[in-house]
């Protein structure tokens, strides 16, 4: 049977958790995730952890954050006057906002903290620090 190997198409069902078991994302109930391993479409512990493995094969990846959405870099985290952001959008902890960086590109960023002058934003991804273990089928390779 052939394994995957860098440059294949595969497609796989998952199930990505943090350590202590909360579940963070799945493919239940959906078609199978479809990418080219190699190519950056996920994340390179995913990447790594499908080469050599054939259609049918079940594993569970254990990947270090540095593998996944990298440690948190505090450079990320941004204290901006409360007066820049419109009256209309909500500042409260844990909210969701979209900024526009200088070349134009969108950015995610969440509401970390509110003070009376200040609001400080995170551009980090939510699960960057994190080590993560994805439980993995591998349907097909399709190329």
């Amino acid at each position: 049977m052939t394994a995957v190997k860098n440059g294949d198409t595969v497609r796989i069902h998952y199930t990505g958790k943090l350590t202590d078991g909360t579940v963070f994302d799945s493919s239940e109930g959906r078609d199978p995730l479809e990418f080219t391993v190699g190519e950056g479409h996920v994340i390179k512990g995913m990447d790594d952890g499908l080469v050599d493995m054939t259609e049918g094969d079940k594993k569970t990846l254990e990947i270090a954050c540095e593998d996944a959405y990298g440690p948190i870099n505090p450079s990320a985290r941004q204290a901006i006057p409360r007066e820049g952001i419109p009256d209309d959008i909500p500042l409260e902890i844990g909210t969701m906002l979209q900024m526009q960086t200088p070349e134009g590109q969108v950015l995610p960023v969440t509401v970390v903290e509110v003070e009376e002058a200040t609001v400080t934003l995170d551009a980090n991804h939510r699960l960057a620090g994190q080590d993560l273990v994805f439980d993995v089928e591998l349907v097909a390779i399709a190329s």
